[in-house]
């Protein structure tokens, strides 16, 4: 969802940015803008002293200003605080029972168990991710099912085999899943 915003408010800035900046740079190199325009051509300023100090002596402009700039501000740490944050694990602490611990690599155990869901009959393709904190793992799996694969046998054989493989060579006592199941696209069966 965050890669969806991100591209979206990218491209609408960027195609704002290049459309005005293209308009000015036009303006400034001797194009004749249009009469809608609000600068008249090559030697006119973007702001007019006018225009700058006309509502500088109201009661209410600047802390307008102050609240939008701290919520622009407050916006953009938002947005780079969630662009910044790791969403995958990138390694799992071990419980080897001397104090110490071992790191065991979040991708390793990914494909590990990703590589063993696959194997399930009835499933073409699967995904694993690991979120949450190193000492309490969270999984996510998702499986691209066969036309004939059993959503419910799948599951349970998930559950049994891979993810409880998963949990025991990690050492944990519990490892909790959401598991998405989506079906691999294929043509109808003709029936005659």
């Amino acid at each position: 969802m965050l890669r969806v915003v991100n591209r979206v408010l990218l491209g609408i800035a960027g195609l704002v940015l290049l459309a005005l900046g293209g308009a000015v740079l036009a303006v400034g190199l001797g194009a004749a803008p249009p009469s809608w325009w609000i600068h008249d051509g090559a030697d006119d300023v973007l702001l007019s002293d006018a225009e700058r100090t006309h509502w500088r002596d109201e009661q209410w402009w600047w802390p307008t200003v102050i609240a939008v700039l701290a919520v622009v501000v407050l916006l953009a740490l938002w947005w780079l605080s969630a662009v910044l944050r790791r969403r995958r694990l990138t390694e799992v602490l071990v419980d080897t029972g001397d104090g110490e611990g071992a790191l065991l690599r979040g991708p390793a155990l990914e494909g590990v168990l990703a590589g063993e869901a696959s194997q399930l009959e009835g499933v073409a393709r699967a995904q694993a991710g690991l979120t949450g904190r190193r000492t309490a793992p969270r999984a996510r799996v998702r499986l691209v099912m066969e036309p004939h694969g059993a959503p419910g046998e799948v599951l349970h054989r998930l559950t049994g085999e891979a993810i409880a493989h998963a949990r025991g060579s990690a050492g944990l006592a519990t490892l909790p899943t959401e598991v998405r199941l989506r079906a691999v696209k294929h043509g109808a069966e003709r029936v005659s």
